[in-house]
């Protein structure tokens, strides 16, 4: 995939779980050493459900109210706590995220988006994920009176740079 074959005459390096010690036991990996680097992360989820229940949405008929403007506020939301809800995550300064939405009627369904940056010291994959599967999941709670047999899938990252691992791209 994104990772370069090993050079001749060199020997692989094996990939190592980070969050585990020598021990094996459980641990924040240590940044404190890292210089901060300007890191992007996109992650997405689809919300897949029926025909009708598309058209409230769209249309924003729920009984609820709009669906996609709570499920916005309510992934950039998610996005600044990622930190409390994921145990070994880093409190990190995030500087923007945004939430976009790919509504796709053949399919019945709708791609969730979520974009999210930071000048830090590590990653910002986890909060793009989790504001995009805490967006997700708004939609379902707002649609549920109507449509129980909501899927909601593909939750993954589809971008991130910057860092030491660099670029990659699904």
């Amino acid at each position: 995939m994104n990772d370069p074959e090993p050079k001749r005459g060199r020997k692989a390096k094996e990939p190592k779980l980070t969050h585990l010690d020598e021990q094996g036991r459980v641990r924040m990996v240590d940044v404190g050493s890292k210089r901060p680097t300007e890191r992007v992360a996109v992650a997405q989820a689809q919300v897949f459900m029926q025909p009708e229940t598309l058209s409230l949405v769209t249309d924003a008929g729920l009984k609820k109210g709009d669906a996609l403007a709570v499920a916005q506020v309510a992934g950039i939301m998610a996005a600044k706590r990622t930190y409390e809800l994921i145990p070994l995550c880093h409190p990190i300064k995030i500087s923007a995220v945004t939430i976009e939405f790919d509504v796709d009627s053949e399919a019945s369904s709708i791609t969730v988006v979520a974009t999210a940056k930071t000048r830090d010291r590590t990653g910002i994959e986890m909060e793009a994920l989790t504001a995009a599967s805490t967006a997700a999941l708004t939609i379902y709670d707002m649609c549920k009176g109507v449509d129980r047999a909501i899927t909601i899938s593909n939750v993954q990252l589809q971008r991130k740079s910057g860092g030491r691992s660099g670029t990659f791209t699904r």
